[in-house]
């Protein structure tokens, strides 16, 4: 019996491992048919044909991705949410409630996202699986893996309320995958005509309480009823961004209201079945006085959230708007992070930021590296510490020993100044700069002798800076000139009908 038993298992690794030397064949001749890139874009500049190929995540096992070199295409739109995704998404979805359940003793009522096209162009709609499975949505499939529709989970099934979203979408998304923002759309309807009460479906409840609150600002029942039901927002047809980078990037802020009331007024226009585009600062306002938890996926480590300034500009920027509008300390910012899918984890924004952190800005074979590239490399230090005090000024998640860590590594070592000074003088003044306005802001509490030294190396830049430069007002200076809405008439009139909706919510 035990020969048999070992025989059958020998047999099935044998098969195992048959399988494996395939795939690392056809992966090894894939990657060595890479060196087509070159001839292909050649020839795509003389006006020749490239073949088409798909895109994809190789960490999700798309190798049909390879080789690259050919004339991509990005998705299927049509199989999007896969079944896969569906199952990544129905168990990140329980880890986020799980995640506010142990911090607050409650399910979330609402969940504010930011979603962007990534989510299908390398997670095949994980986080829109998420999104759906919170409401106690799932996609229908067809034999050939199509999406055909959606189908309510009875609450019996789903052994928990239906939990609200409210969805920032990236303009990207907007522009090539409208069919997330009809799919979101279409279970938001299907969720409302449902006859629940409002403790087991939030959806329906902050419709109610929002439409009651619109009527009460004056706006026209017919009309309050289709701003309420809103749950996806974005930029205005042809914009990009969500403006906080910008704000924070030019100092033109005082407060959190200020950076809050910047990513509204970048955020504001309503998507749906039907609708495109439409102006909707009050059901946005409105709305996100009920978010519990402002949430991310992150699927791949080709990047991270010091990466771009549109982490903390999207991201940060709407957990602060949430938190200013409300005031409430039970408001999360967490990160589903889903890089392993066998290994999904919901976490603290703060903790991932810190990951980073140790894992680049403060690692020395990192530092090292970075080095070798020159001048670009010291403007990856100076992008990434800019966006890591961008997360401190949105989300406030940048403890002080932090920015302790990355002075003294950076401004205050001597070695590592020289080599700025040698390299790329700007991209010292830019975080000395950083870092002292993080501590006048109070966002650092640094101690004087710090700030003090710190202050003299800045002088030090700004020295050499002038010697390098010979036309007037051509070197940034030390100034921190904080400019605001009301230095500005054009940027004063665009934001006031934010900040009049935002008064009206916030007292009510």
């Amino acid at each position: 019996m035990l020969g048999r038993e070992a025989v059958q298992l020998d047999g099935s690794r044998l098969k195992r491992a048959v399988e494996l030397f395939k795939l690392a064949v056809n992966l090894a001749y894939r990657i060595e048919k890479c060196e087509i890139e070159i001839d292909s874009f050649l020839n795509a500049m003389a006006g020749g044909y490239v073949e088409a190929g798909p895109s994809g995540a190789l960490t999700r096992g798309r190798i049909n991705a390879l080789p690259t070199g050919r004339n991509f295409y990005a998705v299927d739109p049509r199989v999007i949410p896969t079944k896969a995704a569906w199952r990544i998404g129905v168990e990140t979805a329980e880890k986020l409630i799980e995640f506010y359940r142990a911090k607050h003793g409650r399910y979330p009522e609402a969940v504010g996202h930011w979603l962007w096209s990534l989510d299908a162009y390398k997670a095949d709609g994980e986080q829109i699986s998420q999104i759906l499975y919170l409401m106690g949505v799932k996609p229908v499939w067809s034999s050939d893996g199509s999406v055909e529709g959606l189908e309510v989970i009875p609450l019996e099934e789903l052994g928990r309320p239906r939990i609200d979203n409210i969805v920032r979408i990236s303009s990207i998304l907007r522009d090539t995958m409208m069919c997330f923002v009809e799919m979101i759309d279409e279970a938001v309807k299907m969720v409302l005509e449902l006859d629940e009460p409002p403790d087991l479906n939030y959806v329906k409840k902050h419709y109610e309480q929002a439409k009651s609150k619109l009527i009460e600002m004056g706006v026209e029942p017919s009309e309050a009823e289709l701003k309420a039901r809103s749950r996806v927002y974005g930029d205005a047809p042809g914009s990009y961004g969500a403006g906080v980078n910008l704000a924070v990037e030019a100092s033109a802020w005082r407060d959190s209201e200020d950076l809050a009331k910047v990513w509204i007024h970048w955020s504001c226009y309503s998507y749906g079945k039907g609708v495109y585009g439409v102006r909707n600062v009050e059901g946005l306002v409105v709305g996100l006085k009920a978010v519990d938890v402002v949430t991310r996926n992150h699927a791949s480590d080709e990047h991270d959230p010091l990466n771009c300034c549109c982490y903390f500009s999207y991201h940060g920027g709407f957990y602060n708007a949430v938190k200013a509008l409300t005031g409430r300390n039970d408001v999360e910012i967490a990160i589903v992070d889903t890089r392993d899918i066998n290994r999904t984890e919901v976490r603290e924004m703060k903790a991932e930021v810190e990951r980073v952190v140790r894992a680049k800005l403060l690692n020395p074979v990192w530092i090292s590296e970075m080095k070798k590239h020159g001048y670009r490399g010291a403007s990856e230090f100076s992008k990434k510490i800019l966006h890591l005090y961008g997360w401190s000024a949105t989300a406030r998640i940048v403890d002080d020993w932090v920015f302790n860590e990355i002075a003294s590594t950076y401004a205050l070592n001597e070695e590592m100044k020289k080599w700025f000074m040698e390299n790329n003088v700007w991209a010292l003044e830019e975080i000395s700069r950083r870092l002292i306005e993080a501590a006048e802001r109070g966002l650092w509490r640094a101690d004087e002798e710090t700030l003090k030294r710190l202050k003299g190396v800045y002088g030090e830049i700004e020295g050499v800076m002038e010697e390098m430069v010979t036309t007037p007002g051509m070197h940034q200076g030390g100034a921190i000139n904080i400019v605001t809405p009301d230095d500005y008439e054009v940027w004063g009139e665009k934001i006031s009908n934010v900040s009049r909706v935002w008064d009206e919510v916030k007292k009510r």
